[in-house]
């Protein structure tokens, strides 16, 4: 059987598994403080990308001054411009997705282990 496959946003949270059987509840308080940490820190990661992707959309058709704007260096640029939107809208609050992400996680960690 292949190994489930590793997303950038559940890759640290492999170190925090519980080893041995034990469950979230029975695991040690650092190790458990740990995962979810990890947890939260992939559920914000994942608004983060969300609403990257929503808002990317609404700058794709924006035009651009002749003088200063164009080309494939602002398409860059922009691209990086809606990925920090999105980053500083989940860390505000975002729209709720977060909590969500951080407590399947933890679910389904407990449930493998």
């Amino acid at each position: 059987m292949l190994p489930a496959p590793v997303s950038p946003f559940t890759a640290g949270l492999e170190a925090t598994r519980p080893q041995g059987g034990a469950s979230a509840q029975t695991m040690p308080g650092k190790t458990m403080e740990a995962a979810q940490r990890a947890a939260k820190k992939a559920g914000e990661e994942f608004e983060a990308l969300f609403i990257s992707e929503m808002l990317a959309p609404v700058f794709k058709d924006l035009k651009t001054d002749g003088l200063f704007g164009g080309g494939s260096g602002e398409e860059i640029y922009r691209s990086m411009m809606v990925q920090e939107y999105g980053k500083a809208v989940a860390k505000a609050g975002g729209v709720g997705i977060a909590e969500t992400v951080q407590r399947e996680i933890l679910k389904m960690q407990e449930m493998q282990s």
